[in-house]
């Protein structure tokens, strides 16, 4: 007599699709203390998109720029078209003050994202744009940190007028070439070297070029003002 069995089906998991992750960074200039940053930070967050389940990287995006209006961000306009595009589902940066220059362009940005389906998140704070929560925060983060740059600046130039009042400001007082202090701090001509200033105007003058300038002062003899023998264009 045979055994009535039943068999069960039991259907396979979901394959579930890998959500495409951009990395977005920013520094203000290309120092060496700047650019190892920017190398930590790119390694810190490429791990962390490697480590999480179902995440693919698909680019990453650097710009060198300051957060000063006006300022070119190649990367962060390329990334946001790749977003329109559907090419980036994620983006991943360190802190919200790398991703705008100011409230209303991180606010901004956002909202475009968000029109897309794009998910930001903010690895300092742990602040993620699918949390609706994190709307009002990020608001908030922003504008102390505008708030805390713009009184940096002013305490910056605030400074530069008080020593240029005073007569104390060092940038009047730096050496240049063909000029050195006396022992007030004063900037007075040196004229070992006004000769060779002289000189470079007058084969200006007379129809040099730079390049021109720069191999009658080699033929010549006359030293940079660091003490080379090869002038640079630049210098001239």
């Amino acid at each position: 007599m045979s055994e009535n069995r039943r068999v069960h089906f039991i259907p396979p998991r979901p394959v579930q699709r890998e959500k495409l992750v951009g990395i977005y960074c920013r520094v203000s200039s290309n120092s060496m203390e700047q650019l190892n940053s920017l190398t930590n930070l790119i390694s810190a967050l490429t791990r962390l998109t490697a480590t999480t389940p179902n995440w693919l990287l698909v680019d990453t995006y650097i710009d060198i720029a300051s957060g000063k209006s006006g300022s070119k961000r190649i990367e962060f306009i390329r990334m946001l078209e790749d977003c329109q595009a559907k090419n980036i589902e994620i983006v991943i940066t360190k802190n919200i003050s790398r991703f705008g220059r100011d409230t209303v362009e991180v606010l901004e940005s956002l909202n475009k994202l968000k029109e897309h389906g794009v998910r930001v998140i903010f690895e300092q704070e742990g602040l993620d744009t699918a949390d609706s929560d994190s709307e009002l925060m990020i608001s908030i983060i922003e504008s102390i940190a505008q708030a805390e740059n713009e009184s940096r600046s002013e305490n910056i130039k605030w400074g530069y007028r008080r020593h240029a009042a005073q007569g104390t400001s060092k940038l009047y007082n730096r050496k240049c070439y063909d000029y050195e202090n006396d022992t007030d701090g004063v900037l007075i001509i040196k004229e070992d070297e006004a000769k060779n200033v002289r000189l470079i105007f007058e084969l200006y003058l007379r129809g040099f070029s730079i390049i021109g300038i720069k191999r009658e002062l080699e033929k010549r003899g006359i030293k940079t003002p660091t003490g080379k023998e090869n002038w640079s264009k630049r210098t001239i």
